[in-house]
């Protein structure tokens, strides 16, 4: 009786068949699962490098090309970068077919794979003189390249299946790899479109000097609402405006847009500080799709050293004198625009060429579980260097309260008055 008509063997062979098939199917699905849990390409690299080592092969790198090499034109082998690795370290020591040592890509089995796109296997030399199967498979999505994972097994070759189970692992990362730069390339686009909003506000009168600063916050890839504004008015007047729309992302972002085209409107008609925030919120709130936002103004009158202000919701400014001392201003809060209900009330206060105007959004001070009186408190006990510049008042003021870590968006903005004496015809000042 010949092996193929013996039923036990037969028997034995479909048992091991269907093992095998198991086994590749609960790798598969836990690559599905365990690979691409951020974001983060690194990470994504590190976890298909342990799902590797843990099913396949004794140790795996995975090699990235630049992100301007992922043109299916690139073919540099310099542009190759390893970002991850695992398993045994004498093994990932193994020397590849024609490697040259000094080059850092990894040796040549990657970039044959991505070269020709698709698996390549060859044995390699162990520190020792042992052989090793070796097996690099291409990172490839969507018609891009991203890279290459390199999978070695001491003293033993990969199987067609283990071949086949590679390359639907490299195809899987591959994929999660290119979403998350499409992610990042939205973001980046997001971003973008915030800071050009936000580069260039309107320019103040001379007699006003400004520094701003806008922050995205570390903890989040979204961008916010966060804005500021200036609007020269007559008689050597300026607006300055602080907002910031509720939420984040792109809709938090084009709300932003629409409010500060909006303000610009309002205030060049010259009217105080209380009754422009009237008018927006009235204009606001008939559209229900505009979310609401605080807003803090402040009218600076260099020929009269006084500065009016009106809040919408919005935190109050500070006021740091030449001895470096803050001061917050105590302004009326009135509710945030889109809500309708109007009732905002104006404040005035001197303010000399020697004292700098701190206006920013809650991201500069608040905290997590902390009540906004301690954040608050927090910034008024800020003692800066005398005599300090409005650059320096602002840059000081973000580092002494970490405005680089903080936990959402930061917009700030500090101005000081540039007095000239005879310059500038008075005028009324209508409250």
């Amino acid at each position: 009786m010949s092996n193929e008509d013996d039923p036990d063997r037969n028997r034995d062979r479909d048992a091991a068949g269907h093992a095998d098939l198991t086994a590749r199917l609960r790798t598969v699905e836990e690559a599905a699962e365990r690979i691409g849990t951020t974001l983060d390409e690194q990470t994504t690299c590190a976890e298909l490098s342990r799902i590797l080592c843990r099913h396949l092969c004794d140790a795996a790198a995975v090699d990235l090309l630049d992100e301007e090499g992922t043109g299916a034109r690139s073919r540099s082998p310099a542009a190759l970068r390893r970002v991850a690795t695992a398993g045994l370290v004498k093994v990932l020591e193994a020397r590849l077919p024609d490697e040259d040592p000094e080059r850092p890509d990894g040796g040549a089995l990657p970039m044959r794979a991505l070269a020709e796109g698709r698996p390549v296997t060859a044995t390699a030399t162990l520190p020792g003189g042992r052989s090793a199967g070796a097996l690099s498979a291409p990172l490839r999505a969507d018609g891009r390249r991203y890279g290459a994972l390199l999978a070695l097994r001491a003293g033993g070759s990969f199987t067609a299946d283990e071949t086949d189970t590679v390359h639907f692992l490299a195809r899987l990362t591959a994929g999660r790899l290119a979403h998350a730069r499409r992610y990042a390339a939205v973001q980046r686009t997001a971003m973008d479109l915030q800071r050009a909003l936000l580069a260039e506000p309107g320019k103040p009168h001379p007699n006003l000097e400004l520094a701003t600063r806008y922050l995205p916050s570390g903890s989040s890839a979204l961008v916010g609402g966060d804005w500021f504004e200036t609007v020269r008015l007559h008689y050597g007047r300026t607006l300055l405006v602080m907002g910031d729309v509720m939420g984040h992302g792109l809709d938090a972002a084009v709300d932003m847009n629409a409010y500060r085209s909006h303000l610009r409107y309002v205030a060049s008609t010259d009217l105080p500080p209380h009754r422009v925030l009237r008018q927006l919120d009235t204009a606001v709130a008939g559209d229900e799709a505009r979310r609401p936002a605080t807003c803090l103004l402040a009218r600076v009158d260099p020929a009269r050293g006084i500065a009016a202000f009106a809040s919408a919701g919005h935190l109050p400014p500070a006021v740091f004198s030449r001895e470096g001392v803050a001061g917050l201003v105590e302004v009326p809060v009135g509710p945030p625009l889109g809500t309708g209900a109007g009732g905002y009330e104006l404040v005035t206060r001197t303010l000399t060429s020697e004292e700098t105007l701190l206006m920013f959004t809650d991201g500069l001070v608040e905290r997590r579980g902390e009540d906004i009186d301690v954040s608050l408190s927090r910034l008024a006990r800020i003692r800066l260097p005398a005599g300090a510049g409005v650059t320096q008042v602002l840059d000081e003021v973000l580092l002494r309260l970490d405005g680089l870590h903080a936990e959402d968006d930061v917009a700030v903005l500090a101005a000081r008055l540039r007095h000239h004496p005879g310059t500038g015809a008075a005028a009324p000042v209508e409250l």
